[in-house]
């Protein structure tokens, strides 16, 4: 079967960090699911480890995590899923990766793709919106909304990096799954027309001090505060802007930076890994796909878009790098697609 990979750890401007080659078809045993693989996205991720994760000597790593497609067979241990179903799903750290024809994933991460999404539209979204969710709900516990008149407020949840994959369906979700006031940040205007057109209710320039853009938008503090990257450069104004007792919660990979400004206000310091649960096969992890297939039905019904921005191309090596160095510049928004093999 073709397959995207690297050698070696090279710039994504070398037309050798991502090369195409061929490789046997894998064979699915256990829970594992075979897919037929339809359509792929790119992540910040994929570009971390090509850049800093050597394989082994003489081998090819895939990478690739993202992915919608049809199931082409079962394991023997298979529940949740039979041949002919469309699915999506973010994989798994220790397994090869999506950008190939067929890939195996074990079914608990999986979840029915939305019937009102194609491939491309959908493979935006799993690992994205698996870490928004397990970051909102999961870590900050932030109260979902249960339609009841007297719920109590949620009060005001703070996403940086609104505009970007992960904050674009972390906007959606809070919006339409909790009762909080959404502040999120951008800088650039077409960043800032997105959140708004996602749902936020006030847009914080993260180009200036953060605690000044929360206070121009009528807020003394934040109970939850979800950051998204660039961390170790905003924590000290996120420490002041976070209430007492509340809670920040970081994906990404910052410097050191000092946490003592949470102690005067008891304030707790998260981290949302969301390949936690297959790296080491967790007893919840079958929660990833139930979420998958809940945020399924809110797209089906129209409360979730999809951040699928733009596809480069076909799945091969020439667009894969195409679509790594668009993530590497910063300034992407929404998520990178590529869809069908050639």
């Amino acid at each position: 079967m073709k397959a995207i990979g690297y050698r070696e750890c090279l710039p994504s401007e070398d037309p050798r960090s991502l090369i195409d080659f061929e490789c046997p078809e894998p064979v699915a045993s256990g829970r594992d699911l075979l897919v037929r693989v339809e359509a792929v996205s790119v992540n910040p991720v994929d570009t971390k480890v090509r850049r800093n994760v050597a394989p082994e000597p003489g081998q090819a790593r895939i990478l690739g995590y993202d992915a919608a497609g049809i199931v082409q067979a079962v394991g023997p241990d298979v529940t949740r899923f039979k041949p002919g179903d469309t699915v999506w799903y973010a994989g798994s750290r220790v397994r090869p990766g999506t950008n190939a024809q067929l890939h195996l994933v074990d079914e608990r991460i999986v979840g029915r793709k939305p019937r009102t999404l194609d491939f491309a539209q959908a493979a935006a979204m799993p690992l994205t919106t698996i870490t928004a969710w397990e970051a909102l709900f999961d870590r900050l516990r932030l109260p979902r909304a249960d339609g009841s008149a007297d719920q109590a407020d949620a009060g005001t949840v703070l996403i940086t990096a609104g505009a970007g994959g992960v904050g674009s369906i972390a906007i959606q979700l809070a919006r339409q799954l909790s009762r909080a006031r959404i502040l999120a940040t951008a800088s650039r205007p077409e960043s800032r027309a997105q959140i708004e057109a996602l749902g936020a209710h006030a847009v914080i320039d993260h180009s200036k001090p953060i605690s000044e853009g929360v206070k121009q938008a009528g807020v003394r503090w934040v109970e939850r505060i979800f950051s998204v990257s660039h961390t170790d450069t905003h924590f000290p104004e996120l420490a002041k802007v976070v209430a007492p007792q509340g809670g920040i919660c970081v994906i990404d990979d910052p410097g050191p930076f000092d946490v003592r400004p949470l102690k005067a206000r008891c304030a707790a310091l998260h981290w949302e890994a969301m390949f936690t649960r297959s790296s080491f096969e967790t007893a919840d992890m079958i929660e990833q796909g139930r979420l998958l297939d809940a945020v399924a039905d809110l797209v089906d019904a129209g409360r979730i878009r999809t951040t699928h921005t733009q596809t480069v191309g076909p799945i091969d090596a020439e667009h894969l790098r195409r679509a790594h160095a668009m993530i590497e510049s910063g300034r992407s928004i929404g998520k990178v697609v590529l869809a069908g093999f050639r």
